[in-house]
């Protein structure tokens, strides 16, 4: 399951302004409805019944995601940004952050984001002014990558390097 699920409509994510790093931690993503939605659920003493998404941030939408029942042994997976974040932290058993650096990072993304944002140029300014930018609050603000029960390095994704694995209780 993603995160992408539950953002925001635009209105809301570019209120602080469209290239707005402060914008893009605070205000992308629903997390009180992922929280409804999905954690709470699916957390201790949770009935189990979830949605594993509310909203489609590509056509401004809202979607209408049936209701499902996980099973008892279920294990949720959910990736995304800034989920290590003071309020979602104490939600996750296990916590990954997966590294990458601030030049791989547009790297990457230039493939996946030029069809959203029209160009390539469009894309890098994105990176340059709100994503990178957006991050680096991330990291300083809610320090991902010391809080992270596994820290992985994927700088080179055919070579991922944990530099940290929790340990294992006597």
């Amino acid at each position: 399951m993603s995160i992408d699920g539950f953002h925001h409509p635009e209105a809301v994510r570019r209120r602080r302004g469209a290239l707005s790093p402060v914008g893009y931690f605070f205000d992308s993503f629903d997390y009180a409805a992922l929280r409804h939605l999905v954690i709470d659920p699916l957390g201790p003493g949770g009935d189990r019944r979830f949605r594993n998404a509310i909203f489609d941030h590509r056509y401004d939408a809202a979607r209408s995601v049936p209701e499902r029942t996980a099973a008892q042994n279920a294990v949720l997976l959910l990736d995304g940004v800034f989920l290590l974040r003071e309020e979602l932290r104490a939600c996750w058993e296990v916590s990954v952050f997966v590294r990458v650096s601030p030049a791989e990072s547009p790297r990457r993304g230039l493939g996946r984001a030029v069809a959203l944002f029209g160009s390539t140029d469009a894309v890098r300014e994105r990176y340059e002014r709100r994503y990178l930018p957006g991050q680096e609050l991330y990291r300083t603000l809610a320090a991902p990558m010391d809080v992270a029960d596994v820290l992985l390095d994927n700088e080179r994704p055919d070579l991922p390097v944990i530099l940290r694995w929790p340990r294992q209780e006597a």
